[in-house]
């Protein structure tokens, strides 16, 4: 473990996180967390935990969090969707090749309204993109 500690430590959590002030300079040299706001990614925005008022240093070092792990969650979502295009295709792969047919009656009727909704939001926002062009 390093000797300095962070000045502040972001709680993960659904939508954001819990912020606190990390404090370690006292008497029994133990580290001290204070919770000062509540950021939300959803949002894009924090508020102040309480009655704390948060220092444009807190605001700095919540908005620099923010930023990042915004760009974080969407690049985690864009990986995602790459991936399941992989999956489409090895799923395709299984079922021209190696699927039985009870597996493919399993999965079948939910694979192609899975696949109709996708394909029927796709083709609307392409349609919207080139109305907008």
């Amino acid at each position: 473990m390093t000797d300095a500690l962070p000045e502040y430590y972001f709680r993960i959590r659904d939508n954001g996180a819990a912020v606190f002030r990390v404090q370690s300079e006292n008497r029994q040299r133990r580290i001290e967390m204070e919770q000062i706001a509540v950021a939300n990614t959803n949002r894009g925005d924090f508020k102040a935990h309480g009655d704390y008022t948060l220092t444009p240093e807190d605001q700095t070092a919540i908005t620099d969090w923010l930023a990042k792990r915004m760009a974080q969650l969407n690049a985690r979502a864009m990986d995602d969707i790459h991936r399941t295009v992989d999956h489409l295709n090895m799923t395709t792969q299984w079922a021209q090749a190696k699927a039985t047919d009870t597996e493919l009656d399993d999965v079948t009727d939910r694979l192609l309204l899975a696949m109709h909704d996708l394909r029927s939001v796709l083709v609307r926002k392409k349609a919207d993109k080139a109305a907008k062009d």
